[in-house]
């Protein structure tokens, strides 16, 4: 989706709700809907620290949560680091992760709904959603070595 739509959807959903859309939140939800880097929440809110210096993390982590309740963004949880998100693709999808830069990319590949479906009569459960990661080093990582 072209980053605008996606941020302009982002409000329309907001205002729909009744939600502020504060300055500092337009500026999050703009950040989200362009990012292609799956950002995490402290990430987010480095990049905005500077431009709204009296805007506290936890404006970036509830609306992120706001966010992640309404099926807007697309929480990537790791054990060994914060949180990532994915605002301008929030739908289960592949994620690419380098082992050596922790880069997060998109695969434009989507998953077959059969395998949904196959993994759900095989094992009995109502699937919900789903999260497939692929591991591996980037071309960059890749060149580096």
């Amino acid at each position: 989706m072209d980053p605008q739509a996606r941020y302009e959807e982002l409000i329309e959903k907001l205002h729909q709700r009744q939600y502020r859309l504060t300055p500092q939140r337009l500026a999050l939800l703009h950040l989200l809907a362009a990012s292609e880097n799956h950002p995490s929440a402290t990430q987010l809110f480095e990049k905005l620290r500077d431009q709204y210096p009296t805007m506290s993390f936890g404006t970036v982590y509830k609306t992120i949560n706001l966010l992640k309740e309404m099926g807007e963004v697309l929480e990537l949880g790791f054990s060994n680091d914060d949180n990532h998100y994915d605002g301008n693709k929030p739908y289960p999808h592949p994620h690419l992760i380098c082992t050596s830069c922790h880069k997060i990319s998109d695969t434009e590949i989507e998953l077959p709904q059969s395998l949904v479906a196959e993994v759900s009569s095989t094992s009995g459960y109502k699937i919900t959603r789903n999260r497939l990661d692929f591991y591996g080093l980037c071309p960059q990582c890749q060149n580096k070595a």
